[in-house]
């Protein structure tokens, strides 16, 4: 059960996640736009996922883990003031990843045209006052920002596992 998600999107992810970011590559190429990832708790796994699917070249351009609170703010440009007030776990925490990975991953002074972006809490601690199973995924596009907060339920892999999925299908929803 993912608190925050809606049933008939639940319901999609028993599919398989290659089969969400084949889908979304090719989304992603028919519109000749660009992704670039910032993750926090999933360490990798979206832009993984990504690289799974052959041809991802055509619109991957590459993906931050910043897995540390300052490399969120020294490498993707979160605010220090919102990391020290806040935490890492915050949905404007998401909100400025994914807009700071499209600048930071960006070619020829043009940013990416899509940036994916999650944190949250895996576990097996609360962080920053947050119990485990928080998630914030951010999705950024010259259309503007969208971040979804949930509260997922399971182990730390089973958390990190259902976030990679979950931001690969707003992302692919934002198209």
């Amino acid at each position: 059960m993912i608190d925050g998600v809606p049933d008939d999107l639940e319901q999609t992810l028993v599919r398989d996640p290659r089969e969400t970011a084949a889908l979304l590559i090719d989304r992603l190429a028919e519109l000749n736009w660009t992704v670039a990832v910032a993750e926090s708790l999933t360490g990798g796994l979206v832009v993984s996922t990504l690289v799974d699917v052959p041809g991802a070249s055509r619109v991957l351009r590459g993906g931050v883990v910043a897995y540390a609170t300052d490399v969120k703010n020294s490498v993707l440009g979160v605010d220090p003031a919102l990391l020290e007030a806040h935490g890492a776990v915050h949905p404007r925490v998401a909100r400025q990843m994914a807009r700071g990975v499209r600048d930071v991953l960006g070619r020829d002074g043009r940013a990416a045209d899509m940036g994916i972006a999650t944190t949250g809490v895996a576990g097996p601690d609360e962080q920053d006052g947050q119990p485990v199973g928080t998630v914030h995924i951010a999705v950024a596009t010259p259309l503007g920002t969208r971040v979804d907060s949930l509260v997922i339920h399971g182990d730390r892999d089973r958390i990190r596992r259902e976030t990679a999925h979950i931001a690969l299908r707003r992302a692919l929803m934002a198209l």
